[in-house]
């Protein structure tokens, strides 16, 4: 089996898709790869590395493209999807339920799609789950995001000039990113707090440390994610949070839910009631933001409240970011692979079925199935 690994395209997407440490256990298997040239360089990973973990390295992207089964981390734009083969599989993160085009190119070019963030979140799959070791590394980079940008100590300090209190920290939405926010931000010293419309997660947000803001409002949903609240639930959570929020001198919310746009968390009344100074660190701008004042992927100052929204931020730690992933992908593909090397899917396995997209150019997933209808 010859496994592509081709350049990332998209604008700020520095990670790779597989890293050297993996295509060394892959070699081992009798796999082939190869590795489109300066494909790592964004995460620091030189040619030379690959080489010698076995990988052949290429400047050539159609003999990457052309290999039977491409693996990479953003989704192809249609230009890549052409390069495809057809009867080809590819790997990577889709966003099935967010780009009905890009599901019908691939249907069209008559390849087999399997969307990373599509694996059941079950027990068997947690190796697999790149949605989690992504997150992982948003909720981590938010936290040092709000230090960065708030100008004032996140830990107490007593000195001979006075004692500086601890910033007070919220994060809103606690799924990974956020417990890996609240973790954060304690380890520098602040004083975290933690809010999620799933109350079974009170009891992770305090074996951080972190306080649980509860609002009495609750939407356990399916698969880990919380449930689209109704439009009264919401009016009432936004008028506990705006006075809630106040309080706060760092706010970072991470609340998502799949093919929705975000919810809108912290209304413009709580910016403007915000401390001077204080700081958003919104992670939801990629599906229009948890603030109702956010402008996704810019830095705005509204009412004297700093608003960061990053787009894409694993992407700004492309080193361990890309190692994640690429063990990800590596377990994935033990599904995918024989005992030779060779690749065998079994669509009776529940994540192979789970995780397909498209399959033979064929939509096999309901869900993206509905997208796309909904956008004919």
């Amino acid at each position: 089996m010859l496994i592509g690994v081709p350049t990332e395209t998209a604008q700020g997407e520095r990670r790779v898709a597989l890293v050297p440490e993996v295509v060394r256990k892959l070699s081992g298997r009798g796999v082939e790869v190869i590795v489109q040239s300066g494909a790592g360089a964004g995460a620091i990973i030189p040619d030379a590395l690959y080489e010698a973990a076995g990988a052949k390295v290429s400047t050539d992207p159609e003999a990457v493209w052309s290999a039977p089964l491409v693996v990479k981390v953003a989704p192809p734009s249609d230009a890549e999807v052409a390069q495809l083969s057809s009867g080809a599989v590819l790997i990577a993160f889709l966003n099935p339920l967010g780009s009905a085009q890009a599901t019908r190119a691939l249907a069209a070019a008559g390849v087999t799609a399997f969307a990373m963030e599509a694996i059941p979140r079950i027990s068997r799959a947690q190796s697999m789950d790149a949605l989690s070791s992504q997150s992982n590394v948003a909720g981590y980079r938010a936290a040092l995001l709000g230090a960065e940008h708030i100008g004032r100590f996140f830990p107490m300090l007593m000195t001979a000039a006075g004692t500086i209190p601890p910033a007070k920290v919220l994060v809103l939405g606690v799924g990974v990113a956020g417990l890996q926010a609240l973790a954060t931000a304690r380890r520098l010293g602040a004083q975290t707090t933690g809010y999620d419309v799933r109350p079974e997660v009170a009891e992770q947000v305090g074996s951080l440390g972190a306080k649980w803001l509860d609002l009495g409002i609750e939407a356990s949903g399916e698969g880990g994610y919380a449930r689209a609240l109704t439009v009264e639930e919401q009016a009432e959570q936004q008028q506990a949070l705006t006075e809630a929020i106040k309080g706060f001198d760092v706010v970072i919310t991470t609340a998502l839910v799949p093919g929705r746009p975000a919810p809108k968390l912290v209304t413009a009344e709580a910016v403007e009631g915000m401390k001077p100074g204080s700081v958003i660190v919104d992670l939801a701008g990629e599906t229009g933001g948890n603030c109702e004042l956010t402008t996704p992927g810019q830095l705005t100052v509204e009412h004297d409240v700093t608003i960061v929204s990053p787009l894409n931020i694993a992407a700004e730690m492309p080193e361990h970011a890309s190692q994640l992933y690429a063990r990800n992908v590596q377990a994935l593909l033990e599904l995918f692979l024989d005992e030779h090397g060779e690749l065998a899917l079994d669509f009776d396995d529940e994540i192979v079925a789970g995780s397909a997209i498209v399959r033979d150019g064929k939509i096999v997933n309901d869900a993206a199935r509905a997208v796309v209808e909904a956008a004919a």
